[in-house]
């Protein structure tokens, strides 16, 4: 991660005033790499509640709490894990299955109040962690759908975001639009940068026809209905939206063309592979993937992890907590952002 960037979010939560660090609650308290990065969080202002099986702490500072999933269970974490059980009609299994599993309690710890995010992922896969936030946390009401995006700090130049390269295959027009909306959100909060957003295409302007070229302009309608105040065009090509003489043959006039910080991709496919190429073959760094839409913070850890990686999540985790449920700029309250992985 760029250092300026990691010591900004630094910053924010030793800066804001508070007495109180946010919590972050992980769900698997016993693995090393998150004992580890636990010990670097106090340094950063956050409280670690690390969920583990023999509640050992003799490796740990004072500032870094430990519980096990035994005690959460009889607990508000518990309660709440039973009501979302009833109100879901979950099966006799289910409920035997979820009543203590760690991934559960720490996200109904959250729901509960105990924590202010949680963090999971780093034995457990994607659909696990995303089933238990949707669950227990549920969807914010302003969503339509749960997506993801991916800060990326290119090796030269400012931050940029993609989306959606992690949970949504084949978006509709609404579901573009919303995923434009929410990812303009997710790069403000964390980057204090004003978004542009392009929405991506094979096609520019007219330059092409085709059923997912005319789904493309669409959701840009639609988004600029639904967030007058955003900067938004499309269809356009990553070209024509990143480099400005290239966008100002393709789409002379555009408020996006050539400025573009926040890429919209037409599909999965195109957004998963393109975020890995920028990765794998242009050496940028990404950040997330981060999950946009639950009601509270919940982010996903991938399992090849390293400490710094969650370090690095339970930043993000915190900073959604601090700034509150995601929300459009105009008149919203903050931006919250939760994270899965598709790898």
């Amino acid at each position: 991660m760029a250092v300026s960037l990691f010591e900004e979010w630094t910053r924010r939560l030793t800066a804001d005033g508070s007495t109180r660090s946010p919590r972050v609650a992980f769900a698997e308290g016993d693995d090393p790499r998150v004992r580890r990065a636990a010990v670097d969080l106090v340094g950063h202002g956050i409280t670690p509640i690390l969920v583990s099986q023999r509640q050992d702490a003799k490796d740990l500072p004072a500032a870094v709490e430990v519980t096990t999933a035994a005690t959460l269970s009889a607990g508000p974490a518990g309660a709440r894990v039973e009501q979302v059980a009833t109100q879901r009609n979950w099966s006799p299994s289910a409920v035997a299955a979820r009543s203590d599993d760690p991934v559960y309690l720490a996200a109904a710890m959250v729901a509960a109040g105990s924590a202010d995010a949680c963090v999971a992922g780093s034995t457990r896969t994607t659909g696990e962690v995303i089933r238990a936030g949707i669950h227990v946390l549920g969807l914010e009401p302003a969503t339509r759908v749960l997506s993801s995006s991916f800060l990326m700090l290119p090796v030269h130049g400012p931050p940029l975001a993609f989306a959606d390269c992690a949970v949504v295959p084949e978006p509709d027009e609404s579901q573009l639009a919303d995923i434009a909306i929410s990812t303009a959100a997710t790069f403000e909060s964390l980057t204090g940068r004003t978004a542009s957003v392009a929405m991506l295409s094979f096609s520019t302007k007219g330059s092409a026809d085709h059923e997912s070229v005319r789904r493309v302009r669409a959701a840009t309608e639609l988004a600029r209905d639904r967030a007058p105040w955003l900067a938004v065009d499309g269809e356009i090509q990553f070209d024509a939206a990143l480099v400005a003489s290239v966008g100002q043959r393709k789409a002379a006039g555009s408020p996006v063309a050539g400025q573009a910080n926040v890429f919209v991709f037409p599909n999965l496919a195109a957004g998963n592979i393109g975020y890995k190429i920028a990765e794998r073959l242009g050496g940028a760094q990404a950040i997330g993937p981060i999950l946009q839409g639950l009601n509270a913070p919940m982010n996903d850890l991938s399992r090849g992890c390293s400490a710094q990686d969650v370090v690095t999540v339970a930043l993000i985790s915190a900073l959604q907590a601090q700034s509150g449920p995601a929300a459009p700029r105009q008149g919203r309250s903050g931006t919250g952002l939760a994270s899965t992985r598709t790898s």
